[in-house]
């Protein structure tokens, strides 16, 4: 059965009485060299177990459990688990979740799946609208060495951009932090059935065992990336004077100006290392 086929597809669909969900961003593969490409750039083995979000119909699915020790598939639309028990038969080394990503215990869950896993990866096609949120949920969770997503091109290019550019974002050093991102593949929108309106990209992320910058305290240096991204236009002093007021101007020129930074630069002119002085300077206090 080839899933990229889109008689295939629609065959598939009617068969189940199914229909695509704009609420869910649903979108499926029907260029076959894309799963494979996918499949191939997350580095995944016969060692690899992988958690996959949002399988679809399990088109990417079928190359991953092809590869893969064991494939365990978190899955939101209650409409496709009976799809996938059809697409997925050829397969015992696959398990289907039905649940929400966003909501499920993802530590519990690969203890529960994977308990003796020499890799666990994490691959997913991620809907616009939970693109941030999913990513960091899987990041937060410490449980991937790599983490593979095919997201909207703009987003892909926030992911990877480098200070000073105008795609780079809060999400960018929070992605610089914890993981080493490229972004591996380009993929089209007449890639897709229905084909959205927006070009796609595939990012990996190998996920660092330590962070590149020592950091005193996490939640200090998040802080100051969110204060410094919530209003681009103003100066970082402007800018961290809204997030932290209660030190007042003057103290607050004094610590960024300690840190070897300069208080009228705007925040994404600023990379990891120099959020990490600053926090640093502002967690002695």
């Amino acid at each position: 059965m080839d899933l990229c086929d889109i008689r295939v597809i629609r065959a598939l669909l009617q068969k189940h009485g199914f229909s695509f969900s704009k609420g869910l961003g649903q979108n499926f593969l029907c260029d076959s060299s894309v799963p494979y490409d996918i499949a191939e750039l997350a580095g995944i083995d016969e060692e690899t177990c992988v958690l996959e979000v949002g399988p679809g119909i399990g088109t990417l699915t079928v190359e991953l459990c092809a590869r893969a020790q064991k494939v365990v598939a978190v899955e939101l639309d209650k409409r496709l688990p009976a799809v996938l028990k059809d697409t997925l038969a050829d397969f015992d080394n696959f398990t289907l979740v039905q649940g929400d990503i966003l909501k499920i215990d993802i530590p519990a869950l690969i203890a529960e799946q994977f308990p003796d896993a020499k890799r666990v990866i994490a691959c997913a096609n991620l809907p616009y609208y939970i693109t941030t949120p999913a990513v960091a949920a899987l990041i937060d969770s410490k449980c991937f060495s790599s983490i593979t997503v095919m997201v909207q091109r703009e987003v892909a290019l926030r992911m990877c951009a480098r200070a000073g550019t105008s795609d780079y974002g809060a999400f960018t050093p929070y992605i610089a932090y914890h993981t080493c991102p490229e972004l591996v593949l380009e993929v089209g929108k007449e890639s897709f059935i229905p084909s959205p309106k927006v070009d796609s990209a595939v990012v990996r992320m190998d996920v660092y065992d330590t962070p590149p910058v020592e950091v005193a305290d996490e939640r200090m240096f998040f802080r100051i990336i969110k204060a410094a991204f919530a209003q681009r236009r103003k100066t970082l002093l402007n800018c961290l004077s809204s997030g932290f007021g209660e030190l007042g101007k003057d103290r607050l020129r004094a610590l960024i100006e300690q840190s070897g930074v300069n208080p009228a630069c705007r925040g994404e002119t600023l990379d990891i290392e120099d959020y990490a002085r600053l926090a640093n300077t502002f967690s002695a206090l």
